[in-house]
């Protein structure tokens, strides 16, 4: 397709978006350009509002979400405003489509107890004290997926608290850790992690978390880890590492954190992907008010 490679370049190198969201952005504008040619236009450069509007309308009519609608409409926008900066076009035939409003899910979190239930659960085995430190470092920083399983060992600054995130947009940030998960690290660290990694790797392995084999810890891993705690500590929700992301945010917000260090913290983007976790404290005020007023 035309100027698709020269667009996911834009993307890595200009945009640095994860690579998820690169695939995403560059799979989406390969459909909108491959729906152009089906209505006579080889060249996206081309296309106007009603193009953009019609592709949207399709979308729709074939029962795609919203969230869906939405995400495929940012991609467009992103692709042509490549293309002005290339300057290809002088205008975004995207730029003045209003989305599709979204319906916000509740937000499904752990309570503190069910936290402080979880963190428990693992035993003083080799691996318990591994899957201690694990859960401890996802639910004090509230680091993606993909972040602990690329972590490093030289990521972590126990002497001062810190965890440094590097993440796949290349962008580091610095995350704190408090007490607990500084000493569930220290004592994996440097008890623990030794007696996974092997005598011939103990050089060469630079994971942070390891497996039994001592190689570093897999995607397929970490969510088996977690739903097999989710299950001991008798947690009812599907335990995944977004769902301590979620509740990381959402106790942090619960205490007062400002959304601008929460974004931060979360490593967004975009404040509206930060902005979902307000509803939480709306739900909370409506809860303190319709139990404290008399007149509620």
């Amino acid at each position: 397709m035309k100027y698709q490679e020269e667009f996911l370049e834009y993307l890595k190198k200009e945009k640095r978006m994860a690579r998820n969201t690169q695939e995403a952005y560059h799979r989406d504008a390969v459909d909108f350009c491959c729906f152009l040619k089906e209505r006579g236009l080889e060249d996206p450069a081309a296309a106007g509002n009603p193009d953009v509007l019609s592709f949207l309308t399709g979308l729709r009519k074939a029962g795609r979400s919203a969230a869906t609608i939405n995400r495929k409409l940012a991609s467009i926008r992103a692709f042509y405003t490549f293309l002005m900066q290339e300057g290809i076009i002088s205008s975004n035939p995207a730029q003045n489509v209003r989305p599709p409003k979204v319906e916000r899910k509740k937000l499904e979190y752990l309570t503190l107890d069910e936290v402080d239930r979880l963190l428990r659960t693992p035993d003083d085995s080799v691996l318990g004290r591994r899957d201690r430190a694990l859960m401890e470092l996802l639910y004090a920083t509230g680091i993606r997926v993909n972040e602990v399983i690329a972590a490093n060992v030289e990521d972590v600054n126990l002497r001062i608290g810190f965890f440094t995130c590097t993440g796949e947009t290349g962008k580091a940030r610095i995350i704190p850790i408090g007490r607990p998960a500084r000493a569930a690290l220290e004592e994996y660290i440097y008890e623990t992690r030794g007696e996974l990694v092997k005598d011939e790797d103990a050089g060469k392995e630079k994971a942070l978390f390891v497996n039994f084999y001592g190689k570093r810890l897999t995607r397929q891993g970490l969510w088996k880890i977690l739903g097999e705690y989710g299950q001991k500590a008798g947690i009812e929700k599907k335990m995944t590492p977004h769902l301590l992301r979620i509740s990381f945010a959402v106790h942090m917000v619960q205490n007062g954190a400002d959304l601008k260090s929460l974004q931060e913290l979360l490593g967004h983007e975009d404040m509206t992907a930060t902005q979902v976790y307000l509803s939480v404290t709306k739900n909370r005020i409506k809860d303190v008010y319709d139990k404290t007023h008399p007149r509620a």
